[in-house]
């Protein structure tokens, strides 16, 4: 892979990857809210909570791009940097992408997006609450990573796994 200019932006990085980019940040989230120590944070949910509620309004009113303050946007690294990023993570990507591919599409456009941009805020907005009981935040960080997933590669079937995640665990809620 050759990149055209020795300093690479979040910017340059968001323009590239479109509409993906929602998926990566939710993603990106969810895996942060599940990471051990990390997410565990007194505020970390809080904070993931209310980056999601930012990426799915977004998603909700069909931006193209993902909007970031200037100050996240400008920022930058050098292309060297990222290709080495890059060549470590190849072998993780080849194995992730021979489990995920585009089926059910229909699942992960359109109407559809809405739908898990409204669960998403929805997910999002009782992670304030999960921080008073522990290790519950981990359950929204596994549905935001799978709906993350699920847009990045545009697989319906993790949509609805995401969906039988989240109904599983509204059921655990309300039975106890």
């Amino acid at each position: 892979m050759t990149l055209k200019k020795d300093v690479v932006s979040l910017d340059d990085i968001l323009d590239a990857s479109g509409r993906k980019s929602f998926g990566f940040f939710l993603l990106l989230a969810g895996i942060i809210t599940l990471a051990p120590l990390v997410g565990d944070i007194p505020g970390v949910p809080t904070l993931m909570g209310a980056f999601v509620i930012i990426i799915s309004f977004q998603l909700l009113i069909r931006r193209e791009n993902m909007w970031l303050p200037a100050f996240m946007r400008n920022r930058t690294l050098k292309q060297e940097k990222i290709l080495r990023a890059l060549k470590r993570l190849k072998p993780v990507m080849k194995g992730i992408d021979r489990i995920l591919k585009p089926r059910l599409t229909f699942l992960t456009k359109g109407f559809m997006q809405y739908v898990i941009a409204l669960i998403c805020v929805a997910t999002a907005a009782v992670m304030p609450v999960m921080e008073f009981i522990p290790f519950s935040a981990n359950i929204a960080g596994v549905i935001l990573t799978v709906f993350g997933l699920a847009l990045l590669a545009s697989d319906g079937f993790l949509v609805l796994f995401a969906f039988a995640l989240l109904g599983t665990a509204g059921w655990l809620i309300f039975i106890n």
